[in-house]
């Protein structure tokens, strides 16, 4: 059985086109705190996506219907 190599290398725009077509999501936390005394939280949600596909994840988790509502 041989194996073969092959040489492919991605473009810039074949890896954008890919992280918009699957998208990424970044769900960071952080809390700084001085002798049991809370600072400071920050709680950051990072979604790098197409607006479609997007859209499609959102509506199976169901985020969307917060937002359709107005405040």
């Amino acid at each position: 059985m041989a194996v073969e190599k092959t040489n492919s290398s991605s473009s810039l725009a074949e890896v954008i086109d890919r992280i918009l077509d699957k998208g990424i999501v970044i769900d960071a936390w952080a809390r700084v705190s001085l002798v049991s005394i809370e600072l400071l939280a920050i709680e950051a949600r990072i979604v790098i996506a197409s607006v479609e596909t997007y859209l499609k994840y959102a509506e199976a988790v169901g985020l969307t219907q917060s937002a359709a509502v107005p405040a």
